[in-house]
């Protein structure tokens, strides 16, 4: 078969979504070595990915996401390399692409959160392209000849909310921890801490800043949680943007101290963040997957999680979990995982063993069975 992908999110540009990319086709690379693949990259992520299986090829695709150009010239460009199948990773497929395609769907936060504040538009325009997305998300999912979701939440969701579609059509393929190697000596690890203005102790959150990942109620809690962990400190890892910077005058307006924001970090470097925290805390009130919380069980972190249905799907009995809408069981949780040695024993074992059920060459294998079959 000659495959494609839109790889264009590839790598750190496409944070989440950017990492599931990469290591799809990084493993793809390693156990497929019969189908011939068109790997569709930005001029900005063109050098970062290098095909190591020869039956992989570069194919430069600069057209921004979500734009006309996407729609309209991107599928000509597609059309070009006369392929079997094309692998969309995301919901933006393009209307006009009409040959054989599956999609994969991480969640229907567009869907479930249409907010004016999730947005840097003006409401009217928000709205319009907010409407524009629905009916790109529903012309995937009811054109596509396989649907990939990550998670059983996922499957679910799509179900509940595209009634019409069956579920035979969905295949569930689990995401995995990251796994970056620890590059770093643990004599560096100070001065790692120092460049980024963290002093420990300190927990720590990494992600993005959207207002369904929930963290102006988890700075609010951490407010309360300082008062009985006076030298606590909560360290926000994430790329600088307008909802980072939105969420830094909240904080300045709300007076909180002990608040570190890090902008982005890169994978080595994550990695000592990761291994100097006294626990990982992941406040989100709705969730697709969620690989953070699993890279910091990775490096053996106690995780502090909110218990939305996808994170019990996910994390099970490995975390410590709190009601995401109630600020006081926030504090309360980090308080007790923080001051209870076996607890914290516990959380830590438990996560090893989590992490070891999920596998980016599984997922790889699983993602070529729904070619195979989406081909047919």
């Amino acid at each position: 078969m000659r495959i494609g992908i839109d790889a264009r999110f590839f790598g750190s540009i496409g944070k989440g979504l950017g990492r599931y990319t990469q290591k799809l086709i990084e493993n793809l690379e390693k156990v497929d070595n019969v189908n011939q693949y068109f790997i569709f990259l930005k001029k900005e992520n063109f050098d970062e990915y290098q095909p190591k299986n020869p039956n992989f090829q570069k194919v430069l695709a600069d057209f921004r996401w979500y734009t006309f150009a996407e729609q309209i010239k991107f599928p000509k460009l597609i059309k070009k390399h006369n392929l079997d199948l094309m692998h969309f990773p995301h919901f933006n497929v393009p209307i006009m692409y009409n040959r054989k395609f599956i999609v994969t769907i991480h969640d229907l936060i567009l869907v479930h959160f249409p907010t004016t504040k999730s947005s840097t538009l003006a409401p009217m325009f928000y709205w319009l392209k907010f409407l524009a997305y629905k009916f790109v998300i529903n012309s995937a999912i009811n054109r596509a000849q396989k649907i990939i979701a990550v998670s059983n939440f996922t499957k679910k969701d799509i179900l509940k909310t595209y009634p019409k579609i069956n579920a035979d059509k969905i295949t569930v393929t689990y995401e995995s921890a990251e796994d970056f190697c620890l590059l770093t000596p643990h004599n560096k690890y100070d001065e790692i801490l120092a460049r980024y203005g963290m002093i420990k102790p300190y927990i720590t959150y990494v992600g993005n800043a959207y207002p369904h990942k929930n963290l102006e109620r988890l700075i609010l809690s951490f407010k309360e949680i300082r008062k009985a962990e006076k030298n606590l400190n909560l360290i926000l890892v994430g790329k600088e943007d307008y909802f980072y910077r939105r969420l830094k005058d909240f904080v300045a307006k709300q007076k909180i101290e002990g608040v570190i924001f890090t902008d982005y970090i890169p994978d080595h470097e994550l990695d000592t963040i990761f291994r100097s925290s006294s626990a990982f805390i992941w406040p989100t009130l709705y969730e697709g997957f969620g690989l953070p919380p699993l890279e910091a069980m990775s490096k053996g972190i106690p995780v502090i999680s909110s218990d939305q249905e996808c994170m019990k799907e996910i994390l099970s009995d490995s975390v410590y979990y709190f009601d995401g809408k109630n600020s006081a069981d926030i504090a309360s949780s980090v308080i007790k995982v923080l001051n209870d040695d076996q607890l914290r024993g516990v959380l830590v074992k438990k996560g090893y063993e989590r992490v070891a059920h999920y596998s980016w060459k599984k997922m790889a294998q699983k993602t070529l069975e729904v070619y195979q079959n989406a081909s047919k």
